[in-house]
């Protein structure tokens, strides 16, 4: 895979076309990810039969739907990542693992939710203030300072 790639031009101490590799697996997978989104909208889920867009219509994301993914300001809980890997056994069904920062291995990997909506639309959390921060911890059964550490990007003065 990728890996084996990078590990060689490193070791040869091409630093360059081992960047290169990684940009190019990273944006492989963006592009893959792109590509799905297309078939679930038109093929799969069917909402958008037809629907033909210039690069310029795809590249604002003029289609219905959209396809937040966690760690970014729309849902910035990356704990999430931990359910979806639970619950669709991404690990053991592809290979993807999460780090125990919870970003994704291999680097060059996408994760994120489909939303089909009409009216869906990405936004950004905004800062998440005191209470909000002891409300989650709650309702998610983990230590203050966990949600704290999970949050921190995102939380106000807290």
């Amino acid at each position: 895979g990728t890996d084996q790639w990078v590990q060689r031009y490193e070791n040869a101490l091409d630093d360059y076309s081992a960047i290169m590799v990684k940009a190019l697996a990273d944006r492989l997978a963006e592009a893959f990810a792109e590509y799905l989104h297309r078939e679930v909208r038109a093929e799969y889920w069917g909402y958008a039969k037809g629907e033909e867009l210039t690069n310029d219509q795809l590249i604002r994301e003029a289609y219905q739907g959209i396809r937040p993914a966690p760690g970014y300001p729309a849902c910035p809980d990356h704990l999430e990542k931990k359910t979806i890997w639970e619950i669709l056994e991404v690990e053991e069904m592809i290979g993807v693992k999460l780090t125990e920062s919870l970003a994704m291995y291999p680097a060059a990997s996408v994760s994120g939710y489909y939303f089909a909506h009409p009216d869906a639309r990405y936004f950004g959390l905004g800062k998440i203030s005191a209470d909000q921060l002891e409300d989650y911890a709650g309702r998610k059964g983990i230590p203050l300072e966990e949600a704290r550490k999970w949050l921190s990007p995102n939380l106000a003065e807290v």
